[in-house]
């Protein structure tokens, strides 16, 4: 299973000369080979420059606020914004009293113009419908010039959804609630700052454990909708026309 709850076992390292803090989650060494998901966190001031020379970037406001300076703007960062940062494209953030971003890097992702660079803000989107009774919103993705990859919230009602697989690789993070990962007879606890990889075609369930909805922030690749999911006999699970 491919599972870890990140507060409790990993250690964080400050990078010297910086302002951050980079708590590692899923990479390589774990397994992850199409993603490296981190956590970045940001102490009062002005970061350094950072660039992923051959990696694309995706990255989520987990909590504080501050501006980022990318591409040539600069965008106020709170809570729930969604950022897309091309590769070669170099960034920096100017954080107030603390900033704590979810970063995902994209390995081999699909080429874009120089400079390219999106954001979303997720609390204004608009939820609409996956299986089960969930319900998600897009971040950026293809729609928004991140051609690689797909973000999204997703919001789990209290309850199990039938195990189900997806055609894509994906990476999860839990921002809120309580539930319980079913993978193959196994099950592991979830809970805010556990995050979760799932191969394609890894047949699996989260169960939300509590009396209030469970949010969770999701990126996939390909990029495409979160409501597509299959049984583990190969039946879809909801049609793109009913998402």
């Amino acid at each position: 299973m491919e599972y870890r709850l990140v507060r409790t076992d990993l250690d964080a390292e400050q990078v010297r000369g910086d302002t951050v803090t980079v708590l590692a989650l899923f990479d390589d060494a774990r397994g992850c080979e199409k993603f490296a998901q981190r956590v970045l966190s940001f102490r009062a001031g002005h970061s350094r420059e950072r660039r992923e020379g051959e990696d694309d970037e995706v990255l989520y406001v987990l909590a504080g606020s501050g501006a980022i300076a990318v591409g040539g703007s600069t965008v106020a960062l709170t809570p729930e914004l969604g950022i897309h940062v091309g590769r070669g494209t170099t960034w920096s953030v100017e954080a107030e009293g603390g900033l704590e971003l979810l970063s995902v890097l994209v390995h081999d992702p699909l080429p874009l113009a120089p400079g390219s660079h999106c954001f979303v803000d997720l609390v204004a989107a608009s939820r609409r419908s996956a299986t089960a009774s969930r319900q998600f919103v897009l971040g950026v993705g293809p729609e928004t010039g991140c051609l690689s990859v797909m973000q999204f919230i997703g919001f789990v009602p209290p309850g199990r959804a039938p195990d189900h697989f997806h055609h894509y690789d994906e990476v999860l993070y839990i921002l809120e609630g309580r539930g319980i990962l079913h993978i193959g007879g196994e099950e592991a606890p979830l809970g805010p700052g556990a995050c979760v990889h799932l191969p394609a075609r890894l047949v699996h369930s989260i169960e939300n454990a509590g009396d209030s909805e469970l949010r969770l922030l999701g990126v996939f690749r390909p990029g495409g909708s979160p409501a597509e999911a299959y049984y583990p006999d190969g039946t879809p699970a909801v049609y793109p026309e009913e998402s």
